[in-house]
């Protein structure tokens, strides 16, 4: 059987393993994709000690490491961009207002983990290489081992082509995943342990956390409700529709009008008559405003069923329509359709006229069947179109990455010069693109995933390069390193690195910053990237979107620092030499 056969057999082995392993639970925890990492090990150890697998050899790297190598950091940089593009329209967002304090907690996290790593290296406790791995691992974090790895044989380069020992001076970049795979279970554990520990010191009640959170979100936001009212007041009587307060705005919307029994959609010259019945859509605080001003409340039903009208919903997927405003589209006076919603990625809320129109964007649309099939040409509204994946927006954004990541960053002192990488480039690269890439691009190439591609990309890149780090580790003398060398030295003083920075940003941001609980559990698992520590935060209450909104707020900018940092402490590390 061929080299390339059994590197296929190995992989698919270990992803098979892993995955399984990944998803056995106890009390709702478990490794989730993590797993693949030690079936991993497994293979690899398996694969060297009984069918003669080497990836080294006393001339240096064989074929199947550097096919091997390849498809790792390919693996990678598909899982990097699809979170990139998942992130990088909210990634801005979460800059302003309370992000700020979120991601304050997250960068404490790190640099406090950093500095005990450091720590560890100066006072002889452990070697760069190890350094990294254990540093890595213990944040559970992929792309920090993968930029740690290539640095560290940057440096080993560096350092061998000035006449120095590179291994002697502690830059093995085989010992890099060894020390990431022995530190990563505690690393999981060590949020885990967090959580539980804010929760019973403070005696947090998870219950009062979900209404504090929802209290919190309400608080001067003014939520979109529906109201129906009846025209009593004569001072609206022979007055049009857009006379009502709040609707000439468009802060209220009059989506329907039932008039002598007869459900339609009303124009806004539209002139009102005693007992018109309007069905008013907008801020509750606006909607009162309206409600009050043309008569009373009414607990009448203007349901479409069985009227000449529909409600549907149109989605935006024609190119011509992209980056136009509503109100350059006027839906209103071409077909007699109004616009009572506009969902977004999942949100909904008042559309106005200033808005601009995304791939995607979902129009909440009221009128007669055949206008809005009519209008629904206009738009798009192809689910084809929102399921198609264009392969041509992701090599270019893989190809504009490696562009980034290749550019040296020369330091003064530093032998090998600081680089984002392939990874750190190609997640900058995808942030910007779906944020800003549409309108650079006029509309004519689009960035966004389906989100079935999405997750697909994502789950095939993570797996790929895990499996395949299990696999070089194990190969390379993983379990002897564990059992008679240093791998037991690295687990113990890869728990301080876990658990310390988390306990102390943990406590402070509870008790000092006064963050609330669900909310702090997410950036707690977002400041490690950790999504098994997500997944148990998520299970804490019956609304997830809590700790989701904490991971999600500060998990594109911190897995940019992760990246950076192992490079950071090489660099500081590199000048004591």
């Amino acid at each position: 059987m061929s080299s390339l056969a059994l590197l296929i057999i190995y992989i698919s082995v270990g992803a098979v393993l892993g995955i399984a392993l990944g998803q056995l639970k106890y009390k709702g925890v478990g490794l989730g994709i993590g797993g693949v990492l030690f079936s991993g090990i497994l293979v690899g150890h398996i694969a060297n000690a009984y069918f003669g697998f080497e990836l080294h050899t006393q001339t240096g790297l064989t074929a199947e490491a550097s096919i091997l190598h390849f498809l790792q950091e390919f693996g990678l940089m598909l899982f990097v961009y699809g979170i990139g593009i998942q992130v990088g329209p909210s990634f801005f967002a979460a800059l302003r207002g309370s992000g700020l304090k979120l991601l304050t907690l997250a960068i404490s996290i790190i640099v406090l983990g950093c500095c005990i790593a450091l720590a560890l290296f100066y006072c002889g406790i452990v070697t760069p290489d190890a350094m990294v791995g254990m540093y890595s691992g213990a944040i559970t974090n992929t792309p920090a081992l993968s930029a740690g790895t290539i640095m560290v044989s940057d440096l080993a380069q560096a350092f061998a082509q000035a006449g120095q020992d590179p291994l002697a001076l502690g830059f093995d970049a085989a010992k890099v995943p060894k020390a990431y795979a022995v530190a990563y279970p505690f690393g999981v554990c060590a949020i885990l342990i967090t959580m539980i520990l804010i929760r019973s010191v403070f005696k947090v009640s998870i219950d009062a956390a979900g209404n504090d959170y929802a209290q919190s979100k309400s608080k001067g936001v003014d939520e979109p409700i529906v109201s129906n009212v009846e025209v009593q007041n004569s001072d609206f009587i022979g007055k049009t529709i857009a006379d009502i307060p709040c609707i000439q705005d468009g802060t209220v919307i009059c989506s329907r009008i039932k008039r002598n029994g007869e459900l339609s959609v009303p124009a806004k010259d539209l002139v009102l008559q005693k007992g018109d019945l309007l069905h008013l859509v907008g801020g509750a605080k606006y909607v009162s405003k309206a409600s009050m001003a043309v008569g009373t409340e009414t607990k009448d039903v203007l349901t479409t069923h069985g009227s000449t009208i529909s409600v549907r919903h149109l989605i935006i997927t024609n190119n011509n329509v992209m980056g136009r405003t509503l109100g350059d589209l006027d839906l209103e006076s071409q077909f007699g359709l109004v616009i009572s919603r506009v969902i977004r990625s999942g949100v909904q809320f008042m559309p106005t006229k200033n808005l601009r129109l995304a791939l995607g964007d979902e129009l909440n649309v009221i009128g007669t069947v055949e206008n809005i099939k009519k209008a629904g040409k206009v738009v798009g509204n192809s689910s084809a179109t929102m399921n198609h994946v264009a392969m041509m927006p992701i090599f270019i954004g893989l190809f504009l990455g490696m562009l980034l990541g290749s550019i040296p960053i020369p330091l003064p002192g530093v032998p090998a010069p600081m680089k984002l990488g392939v990874i750190g480039g190609t997640l900058v690269v995808a942030i910007l693109l779906a944020r800003f890439g549409d309108t650079i691009t006029f509309n004519r190439i689009h960035w966004r995933l389906p989100s079935a591609a999405l997750s697909a990309f994502k789950e095939i890149g993570i797996t790929l390069f895990l499996t395949i780090v299990g696999i070089n580790a194990g190969a390379n003398g993983f379990w002897e390193e564990l059992t008679h060398g240093l791998g037991l030295h690295w687990m113990a003083w890869a728990t301080l690195i876990s658990i310390i920075p988390l306990l102390i940003v943990g406590f402070v941001g509870y008790k000092v910053f006064k963050v609330n609980y669900l909310v702090l559990s997410g950036v707690l698992a977002g400041a490690c990237t950790d999504p098994p520590a997500l997944a148990y935060a998520n299970n804490m209450y019956k609304d997830a979107e809590a700790s989701s909104i904490g991971y999600a707020t500060v998990y594109p900018f911190v897995m940019f620092l992760r990246i950076l940092s192992p490079q950071i402490m090489l660099i500081i590390v590199s000048s004591a030499f």
